[in-house]
């Protein structure tokens, strides 16, 4: 804040001092009527707005725990540390005065331009001062948090093994600190924060990054190559030996430690930390890079996807649900690429895209494209009600839906 704004703030305290009663002879009034007058510093004060908050929000607001976020170009939400607000103004059809604190000894206008001050009548009369005519408020409404910017921003620049960003500024284009992240992305920072683990996302030299799908393939299979080499169980990997062996065959141990967590979680086994791999997560970054990017006959696509998948797991499509899509062509079924994770985020923009690609769903191939929505105050339900038609030929069918 400048001199100038400061100077300018502190007059307006002067001037908003002691005004006609003020606001208590308001709080005060129990059915009578009351004087109101124009303050000295009627006007505009175009720097105030009236903002009406659910009792929860108060603790938040009241200790500073609230920032605003988006771009001029963006409609602005307010956040606090866990959740997403809109901002949405609502015009009043009643008048609503704004009145300060003060005293009845201030001078006042009246409406009919004269001063008060001095007249023995309005020193006894409760009379409040007016700065200002409100037309409105800002109402919070809870609203999902705007995260799709979030996964544009990562996918600038993914994390490849052995890059070098040097020391270099011009390098370090497209990278992005959590700071960053916070001024640029519409969300509270504990839905940044999940956001980013649920998209597995890693801080790397203080910037988030995405690890680059052929990188995080080159690191599984050296993973899964050294549980070979040094019998290690796939249920119980020990960390630190995992770690040591791949930094000496080359890789960054936070890396290596991040794709762990990626294709797996964290056990004890007698009082050493130790590693389960997900057959699940793994089986699915497998049958990624085996349907690479066209389409496949489906016996193809499992053949080659079985042959890649470690001893001890098994394949099976239902671990593809939301990632990859079946159609019939004639007596062949074909395979291709379609995840959830690419898809966006925003309800209408998802449903838009999904007919795109489909003009006609069964409910088991749409469930899995839509159960990660969430809209507060909207249900699964009411978003199938509000984005798409139903309609089921008999009571024993499966229910069909198409674009409304």
């Amino acid at each position: 804040m400048d001199a100038a704004m400061e100077d300018a703030e502190a007059q307006s305290e002067k001037e908003w001092d002691g005004g006609g009663g003020g606001a208590d002879a308001v709080l005060g009034l129990a059915g009578a009527s009351l004087s109101l007058c124009y303050h000295e510093a009627f006007g505009p004060h175009d720097d105030i707005i009236l903002l009406e908050a659910a009792d929860e929000l108060l603790p938040d607001l009241l200790q500073g725990r609230v920032t605003v976020r988006g771009h001029p170009e963006e409609e602005a939400v307010l956040c606090t540390p866990s959740a997403t607000y809109a901002m949405k103004f609502v015009g009043n059809s009643n008048s609503v005065f704004l009145i300060p604190p003060g005293e009845s000894a201030a001078p006042t206008i009246r409406p009919d331009g004269l001063n008060t001050e001095g007249d023995v009548a309005s020193a006894t009369d409760a009379v409040a001062s007016i700065i200002k005519v409100a037309s409105g408020n800002m109402e919070l409404v809870r609203t999902a948090p705007r995260l799709d910017k979030l996964r544009k921003l990562l996918n600038e620049r993914p994390y490849v093994l052995d890059e070098d960003l040097g020391s270099d500024l011009q390098q370090k284009k497209g990278l992005y600190t959590w700071q960053d992240l916070c001024e640029l992305v519409q969300a509270s920072d504990g839905e940044l924060s999940e956001e980013l683990s649920s998209l597995s996302a890693v801080e790397i030299d203080g910037f988030w990054r995405m690890v680059d799908d052929n990188s995080a393939n080159t690191i599984l299979d050296m993973i899964l190559h050294n549980s070979v080499l040094h019998d290690w169980p796939l249920n119980s990997m020990p960390e630190n030996d995992v770690l040591d062996v791949m930094e000496s065959d080359g890789f960054m141990r936070k890396i290596v430690a991040h794709c762990l967590s990626r294709f797996g979680s964290k056990v004890e086994k007698e009082a050493r930390s130790c590693w389960s791999l997900d057959e699940r997560r793994v089986c699915l970054q497998l049958a990624r890079r085996a349907l690479g990017v066209g389409k496949m006959k489906l016996e193809n696509f499992m053949d080659k996807w079985e042959r890649s998948i470690p001893s001890g797991m098994r394949a099976d499509l239902q671990m593809l649900e939301g990632e990859v899509m079946c159609e019939k062509l004639g007596a062949e079924t074909w395979v291709h690429t379609f995840s959830v994770a690419d898809l966006p985020l925003a309800p209408a923009e998802r449903f838009a895209a999904l007919f795109r690609e489909r003009p006609k769903w069964e409910w088991r191939d749409l469930q899995p494209y839509i159960r990660d929505l969430r809209t507060p105050g909207i249900s699964s339900e009411g978003l199938l009600i509000k984005y798409t038609r139903r309609t089921q030929p008999s009571a024993d069918a499966e229910p069909i839906f198409t674009a409304r």
